[in-house]
């Protein structure tokens, strides 16, 4: 295991050839983006749309045919080579690691009558902060099924790429995840974010022009354990104000489908706080969604940023699925002059925030918010500034 540093294409092929030997067959390098999601929370299972970006911290694949039937993993940065055969029938195993998100791709290739007619060696190495919620492990599918895809010339396309991602969480991992971190990550452009309606899998791309500012990614560093079971409790809350409204006749097939307007005339027939409180916030943040791709894409980062803090308001208190610690980094980061907006980002009770700040506050904001927070949290966080990337692609 080598000490964690920056990575490069360069830098992998010398590693691939240490590890693997120089056989005179070509090594084949690829890349995949980590992700922020800008705007749209929790909405995605009631039926919404997300306006996610892919950002310019990647993984990195390198891969080279063999001439037997051995597959071998290696990490640049995690102990430990895997082998298996192109004949496995494979298997989720805890103790193969991040193998399994690599064989779970492999498992999802045969089940689709996809063969292989060789083995191959892997080198994965990757610039994205793990467990850091921007998809580390969604990057890891996503770039090796790429890698895979186009080595063998099996040619599938972008959104299917993103669906065996899916398919590989929800039948090999046993993660029922939803689409929108595999979709941008196997569909993402530089310079534009995506309105990805979650319902239908379409996206449209938006331009991501942010002139002087820059988003920068602050991580909370805290174990997550209240994510899943309360996922969970409020996807079977969301269901139940959904029932509700359909049995006082409003028929709708999600609760994205209505407007802030329609909710203000039915919300009512919603007695319970808990469940109504819930219901808002999908319906508003949906209306939140729409309204950031309109301020981007007529140039308005002002009203960006306030829909970003807007949607942490309605998080913390509607949906209630922040925390001290998210909510820290939101309250300190609006105390900055240099920041325009924040919001936590993903499942919440931990994970990250981001926040839009001035290009050449960058440094100070970052360091600002990291002593508040630690006062506060007793603890570092972890902050980097990005800016968008491309999707999967060879280099």
């Amino acid at each position: 295991m080598k000490e964690k540093f920056d990575v490069t294409p360069e830098l992998l092929k010398e590693n691939f050839i240490e590890v693997y030997g120089d056989n005179g067959k070509e090594i084949r390098m690829f890349a995949s983006p980590a992700r922020i999601n800008i705007i749209g929370e929790h909405i995605d299972y009631n039926g919404g749309k997300v306006f996610p970006a892919a950002i310019d911290k990647y993984l990195y694949c390198a891969i080279r045919k063999r001439d037997d039937s051995k597959i071998v993993y290696n990490d640049l940065f995690f102990p430990g080579t895997f082998e298996f055969d192109t004949s496995t029938d494979f298997k989720f195993d805890k103790a193969n690691d991040y193998a399994n998100f690599l064989n779970g791709i492999l498992c999802c290739m045969k089940k689709k009558g996809l063969s292989f007619p060789c083995g191959f060696d892997c080198l994965i190495a990757s610039n994205v902060p793990s467990a850091g919620g921007i998809s580390s492990s969604s990057a890891l599918e996503c770039g090796f099924a790429w890698a895979v895809s186009e080595t063998f010339g099996f040619n599938i396309s972008r959104k299917d790429i993103a669906l065996m991602g899916q398919q590989s969480e929800h039948e090999f991992m046993n993660v029922n995840c939803g689409i929108m971190d595999q979709y941008i990550i196997a569909t993402g452009k530089k310079d534009t974010a995506e309105v990805l309606d979650c319902a239908k899998v379409e996206h449209e791309y938006v331009p991501l022009n942010l002139g002087d500012y820059r988003f920068v990614v602050m991580n909370t560093k805290k174990q997550r354990k209240l994510a899943d079971s309360k996922y969970n409790e409020r996807r079977a809350q969301c269901e139940e104000g959904l029932s509700i409204l359909n049995k006082a006749g409003v028929n709708i097939p999600d609760l994205c489908s209505l407007s802030v307007e329609e909710f203000n005339k039915v919300g009512s027939a919603i007695t319970d706080d808990v469940i109504y409180r819930r219901v808002r916030h999908c319906v508003t943040e949906m209306d939140r969604v729409l309204k950031a791709v309109d301020a981007l894409k007529a140039n308005n980062l002002t009203e960006l940023g306030k829909l970003l803090y807007a949607s942490h308001a309605s998080l913390k208190d509607d949906y209630e699925v922040t925390g001290i610690e998210l909510d820290t980094l939101v309250e300190q980061a609006s105390k900055h002059p240099a920041c325009i907006g924040a919001r936590m980002t993903g499942a919440g009770f931990g994970g990250c925030a981001i926040a839009l700040v001035h290009k050449d506050s960058v440094e100070d904001f970052m360091q600002k918010v990291q002593e508040e927070y630690t006062k506060v949290v007793g603890y570092n966080g972890g902050f980097f500034a990005c800016s968008s990337g491309d999707g999967v692609r060879e280099i």
